[in-house]
């Protein structure tokens, strides 16, 4: 399979770094091929430009501003996260990604007649978030309602994929993980993902 590993954390020493070593090793040694995708590495520009916006309901939709990271999408089999939750949320550059990248006639088509949107990437067959967050568990999940993983599953794997094999694997209460807790993480990470096929 080829998978598109996209890092998105500003920090070359940061643990979500170490779970994109982790993962491209596991997955690399199971035999598939990885592209490597660091948005703060490869200087990605979040911000949808106005010319990006006002041609939003263009036909054909001009993605040419972003025509390299559209070419490892279209590319990719599996598209695996790694970043961190801020606020309960993507960090900015991944969500840039998601607006600029996950654009019209890439990862979905409008059906002007219904308000709808039709599913495009058609070539991913697995969605995986590899995460951490600062706040526990239960506040992740009972307080907050696991916003991450409702936007990614109910959003973005539901409206731009169908059937794909989705799974998030996070880190809760990153902020007082001890060093036994970390690597125990990231032989979690590399146990699961040596398990795609």
């Amino acid at each position: 399979m080829r998978i598109l590993l996209v890092l998105a954390h500003p920090l070359e020493d940061s643990f979500a770094a170490s779970v994109a070593r982790t993962a491209r090793e596991a997955l690399e040694a199971e035999g598939h091929k990885v592209d490597l995708l660091d948005l703060y590495r490869e200087d990605f520009d979040p911000r949808l430009s106005p010319s990006e916006r006002r041609g939003y309901f263009d036909v054909p939709y001009d993605s040419s501003a972003v025509a390299g990271m559209v070419s490892r999408l279209r590319a990719a089999d599996g598209l695996i996260l790694v970043f961190p939750q801020w606020w309960f949320n993507f960090p900015a550059i991944l969500k840039g990604f998601f607006d600029r990248v996950f654009a019209p006639d890439v990862a979905f088509a409008h059906d002007l007649s219904g308000g709808r949107i039709v599913p495009r990437l058609t070539n991913i067959r697995l969605l995986w978030a590899l995460t951490t967050t600062g706040s526990p568990w239960w506040l992740v999940h009972l307080y907050m309602g696991n916003p991450v993983r409702r936007l990614l599953k109910r959003g973005i794997a539901s409206f731009c994929g169908k059937g794909l094999n989705f799974r998030m694997i996070s880190l809760h209460d990153m902020d007082r993980a001890t060093e036994t807790k970390r690597k125990a993480h990231l032989e979690r990470v590399s146990r699961a993902l040596r398990s795609i096929r």
